[in-house]
């Protein structure tokens, strides 16, 4: 269980909920628990969860929610700041290969969500994103809904100046620096899968996942909007069929 990820997130710890991105988590659950039809004390599983904020949030609304992050750091905060949420469990766990046999884990989840490139998009390795893809269709449920996030090849390209593209394998890389809690800091460099909405569809398709629409977001304002190039994000709204 390893991942170049995985440092970075043990440095930031809690430090990385200041970050801009992190700030519209209530509006974000409001759009998707009517996308995705959700009836409160439906079972919901967050793949590459963070530090939790998701989790939390539908948590408080009457769900049943498990959260699974690659990051034991991230693991642990999501777990102290859900002490008075007794619906909100986490599991530290690899997106690549989730553990089914863990008795929080087991299948059969209504919905299943995997948000701001918090495990699909982080992949560097040929095939794994797809292992991701897959882990989500065995948890759910037949007929159980999905949401995916992907960061857009097309605005990487048009917009993203900070970073490199590389073409060939669809990724963008930026230099960066991450501070942990106290203020340390942290001289990285961040690897993003970027896709199109074809390649999405195509992707889900294969894994054996029903697409209902792929939308325009970013963080803060997720909506019914066509996909379009200026958008940071695509969030994929789909099912399990059965």
């Amino acid at each position: 269980m390893e991942h170049w990820f995985e440092e970075l997130a043990d440095h930031m710890g809690e430090a990385y909920l200041r970050y801009s991105f992190t700030k519209g988590t209530v509006q974000e659950i409001d759009f998707l628990v009517e996308e995705l039809d959700l009836p409160v004390g439906a079972r919901v599983l967050d793949v590459g969860c963070g530090p939790g904020r998701h989790c939390h949030e539908l948590a408080r609304r009457g769900f049943e929610v498990v959260g699974v992050d690659i990051s034991s750091a991230f693991v642990k905060v999501a777990t102290e700041r859900a002490s008075d949420l007794p619906g909100a469990t986490f599991v530290r766990a690899d997106a690549r290969d989730l553990p089914f046999d863990h008795p929080t884990l087991a299948p059969g989840f209504d919905a299943v969500v995997c948000l701001c490139q918090g495990a699909f998009g982080l992949m560097t390795v040929d095939g794994d994103d797809r292992r991701v893809l897959d882990g989500i269709r065995r948890a759910l449920r037949p007929g159980g809904r999905f949401a995916l996030s992907a960061f857009s090849a097309y605005f990487s390209v048009r917009y993203h100046e900070a970073a490199d593209f590389d073409a060939d394998r669809g990724l963008s890389h930026e230099k960066t620096t991450v501070k942990s809690p106290d203020g340390r800091d942290l001289e990285t460099i961040l690897w993003t899968g970027c896709y199109t909405p074809r390649e999405l569809r195509l992707l889900l398709a294969e894994t054996g996942l029903e697409v209902d629409a792929v939308h325009s977001v970013e963080p803060g304002a997720y909506g019914r909007r066509p996909a379009t190039i200026e958008s940071p994000e695509f969030l994929v709204c789909g099912r399990r069929p059965g």
